[in-house]
């Protein structure tokens, strides 16, 4: 409602269990974190007839989860348009682009599924100019610090492709923080009076390394479908043309 203080942002793991007592019987576990929960208001104690106690979320733990619930859209909203608007510089760069492709990658001693964001190859019928990039985008903080902490999600990502990059919001980070073997893009908002993202700005390219795509990817390429271009918005490019030196450029500078 209007004038209305959003409620504060909960800890992963009350919102967590906030929301499996919502969802539940409510049976209590006797935890400290139920003891958190219940001392700050959160959870309600209720006992039927039989003298059996269980737990449920509170008023304002229901404003909690509520107010939880749409931060988590807002997020969702701000990472799908900041994931279209990768893809589509991907697709004027004359790439063909897959958002959430399924992909395995050996890592180590294990085989890692990972989907990155932005998935992206260069429209050719030359092996050695399909330079694959991987794009990873992150709108939150707490998103980004969590990624950063799974060096095998990472690690999968460097297998697969020549090329990765972060894509990041701007304010969630410093560039220092991105590990070296990935770029940094940071998407900064949009003009006064605009929606969603600005320019996309390149802080640090990414390495690029020798890589040719092994049979296994290309398999996932042909099984999913690529993200459908704007033909309106798009240059008619000569297939098989890397257009530099190198072959394919890096993406948003």
């Amino acid at each position: 409602m209007s004038g209305e203080r959003e409620p504060a942002a909960l800890p992963r793991a009350w919102a967590r269990r906030l929301r499996e007592m919502h969802r539940s019987a409510g049976w209590p576990l006797g935890d400290a974190l139920e003891v958190e929960l219940l001392a700050a208001g959160l959870l309600r104690a209720e006992r039927d007839a039989l003298g059996r106690t269980t737990l449920h979320p509170s008023a304002t733990g229901l404003q909690a989860l509520a107010a939880a619930l749409r931060r988590n859209r807002a997020a969702f909203d701000a990472h799908e348009a900041l994931a279209a608007r990768v893809a589509g510089e991907m697709q004027r760069d004359g790439r063909i682009v897959w958002r959430e492709l399924a992909l395995r990658a050996h890592v180590g001693n294990a085989w890692i599924m990972v989907r990155p964001d932005v998935y992206s190859i260069r429209h050719t019928t030359v092996e050695s100019w399909v330079v694959p990039i991987a794009h990873e985008v992150k709108v939150r903080r707490a998103d980004l610090l969590a990624d950063l902490q799974r060096p095998a999600k990472r690690a999968a990502y460097l297998a697969l492709s020549a090329e990765c990059s972060y894509v990041i919001a701007a304010g969630i980070a410093e560039p220092e923080e991105i590990p070296g073997e990935c770029g940094v893009v940071v998407a900064h908002p949009a003009p006064p009076g605009g929606a969603g993202f600005g320019r996309l700005e390149r802080l640090r390219d990414a390495p690029r390394r020798a890589m040719t795509l092994p049979l296994a990817v290309w398999m996932a390429l042909a099984r999913a479908h690529p993200v459908a271009p704007d033909w309106d918005d798009l240059p008619q490019a000569a297939l098989g043309d890397p257009g530099d030196p190198d072959g394919a450029t890096g993406g948003p500078t």
